[in-house]
């Protein structure tokens, strides 16, 4: 069985390393701050203190980041990932990132002799604890084939979407949908709140009409119950838009509702709300309205 290394133990990525290692991979790990493994190792995983120690010590990396800058440090910085790549090693970056650094990840790892895969996922925490994901991935099908296994073992679907870069330009396609969802949820939501509506009735009208989604049946209930405990951070979710207005320019792509939504999120994190999950944003309409959305105040 192949050896692999994870690199990035935040809320996804913990759950993600647990799978592999209740479905018997042999994982070591690595966090940039420390004090985040003490469940993987309890689970069998094995700490060990830089990129370059975990790539060394595996056949397969699967990085899963916050950002552009922090992928850069992770592979070429002091101790990264690329100091210790091997002939015939697959890199597997998971993270949102921009597709112009996918590429440049997989040119890095072809000039060493490895393969490289940008596969991000959809699906926040919990389908990232329950091994539910979805993997769309660019890169080649051979490299793919080789690690359609490992990532079986995290989710329950893989796309393969062509070329390296088309993983993270798909997952920037869709995260602009996720984002305006959002905001419509909770625009909608203020509409009705305001109009005296109870929240539950109206996310329960919802979810029975032409507006459902997946994002009321998840963000929902969190809104009703003030709950923001974080699936996937509003701060995460405002930098996944900006990625993808950059993209969505580089492509002539006109984008109108996208620029609402980040704007939106923009207005959420400069209230402080970036830590707190991306459902959060409703607090801004509340502010506005000035009664909660639930419609119960």
């Amino acid at each position: 069985m192949k050896k692999i290394g994870f690199i990035g133990l935040g809320v996804m990525g913990i759950g993600m390393a647990a799978n592999l290692l209740r479905k018997g991979h042999q994982v070591s790990v690595y966090n940039r701050t420390p004090g985040r493994a003490s469940e993987l190792i309890g689970l069998g995983a094995t700490e060990l203190g830089s990129p370059f120690e975990v790539t060394a010590a595996s056949d397969i990396v699967i990085t899963m980041i916050s950002n552009d800058d922090a992928i850069r440090q992770v592979y070429w910085g002091e101790s990264g990932v690329f100091a210790a790549v091997r002939s015939g090693m697959t890199l597997i970056d998971s993270s949102t990132i921009s597709p112009t650094l996918a590429l440049e990840l997989a040119k890095a790892a072809e000039g060493l002799g490895a393969s490289f895969l940008d596969a991000p996922v959809t699906g926040s925490k919990p389908a990232a604890e329950g091994g539910t994901l979805v993997f769309m991935v660019g890169g080649s099908e051979a490299a793919l084939a080789g690690v359609q296994d490992i990532l079986f073992a995290m989710g329950r679907k893989v796309i393969p979407m062509g070329a390296s870069g088309s993983g993270a330009t798909a997952k920037l396609a869709h995260n602009t949908i996720v984002g305006i969802n959002a905001v419509a949820l909770v625009e909608g939501m203020a509409i009705a709140a305001k109009g005296g509506i109870d929240g539950a009735a109206f996310i329960e009208l919802v979810q029975s009409g032409g507006a459902a989604s997946r994002t009321a049946e998840l963000k929902g209930p969190k809104i009703l119950e003030d709950n923001y405990d974080v699936q996937f951070s509003l701060e995460l979710m405002l930098k996944d838009l900006r990625l993808s207005s950059v993209l969505s320019d580089s492509l002539k792509v006109p984008t109108p509702m996208l620029e609402a939504a980040k704007s939106l999120f923009q207005v959420g994190d400069a209230m402080g709300l970036g830590a707190l999950d991306m459902a959060s944003v409703g607090k801004a309409y509340e502010q506005w309205i000035g009664r909660k959305l639930s419609g119960r105040d």
